[in-house]
């Protein structure tokens, strides 16, 4: 199932309105939008770019989601006025929409179905988790790494074709967003060495590369099948 993107769930008005209630900020790769164990009342819209969420326990970094355009960033906090529950910090160049987060209810408010906008999101982000949890149980490396990977290519692929050695021409998808393996370890919640292997291994080996300025795609079956899919 594709991600839920915020903003092309709402409709033409209620994003007319998000324009006229925000600012259009640029947030350089490295910088943070928001920080873990803050109090803030600002959300974010992102409308290009990419960001990663994580958390820090004990010296330890989890990486918990990889956000990118049209993907709305600090609505737990916007809906209970809580703590921050996690760092989000961009990871290439950012532009995004931000506003308080009592100026967002009030367009949500205003605009007939806007609030379902962020339901969705909220119900496909408990989806994922309650998926990547339950990979766990039996322990299924392949599939949370897969799960992850199928993340980015919907989010962040563009398709590609390039000329293999026997001539054939071969479509894939590049994503470019600069995630190494210790990041994708991070994200699925296994050692380095173990993303490295099953990366290496088949169905992977000749199908996926994951390199310092993205990961490229040349079978996204490949993928899908690992994560369970058709």
């Amino acid at each position: 199932m594709a991600a839920t993107r915020f903003w092309d769930a709402l409709s033409p008005r209620a994003r007319e309105a998000l324009r006229g209630a925000g600012a259009p900020v640029v947030i350089r790769p490295g910088a943070f939008l928001m920080r873990e164990h803050t109090r803030a009342s600002q959300v974010f819209v992102v409308r290009a770019g990419a960001v990663r969420v994580w958390v820090d326990r004990d010296g330890e970094i989890a990486i918990l989601d990889v956000l990118g355009a049209g993907d709305l960033v600090g609505e737990v906090e916007a809906a209970d006025g809580g703590i921050r529950h996690a760092n989000v910090e961009a990871m290439t160049r950012v532009e995004a929409l931000v506003l308080p987060a009592a100026r967002l209810r009030s367009v949500l408010d205003a605009q007939p179905g806007a609030a379902w906008a962020v339901a969705a999101v909220l119900a496909e982000r408990l989806r994922d988790a309650n998926e990547l949890r339950a990979a766990h149980f039996p322990d299924e490396p392949e599939r949370r790494l897969a799960s992850r990977l199928l993340r980015l290519v919907e989010r962040f692929g563009t398709p590609f074709k390039e000329e293999r050695p026997d001539g054939v021409t071969a479509e894939g998808v590049h994503v470019q967003v600069p995630i190494s393996q210790q990041d994708l370890a991070r994200w699925t919640g296994m050692g380095r060495r173990k993303v490295a292997q099953i990366l290496a291994a088949e169905p992977l080996r000749d199908e996926v590369a994951v390199t310092r300025n993205g990961i490229v795609v040349r079978s996204a079956g490949a993928l899908r099948r690992l994560a369970g899919g058709d």
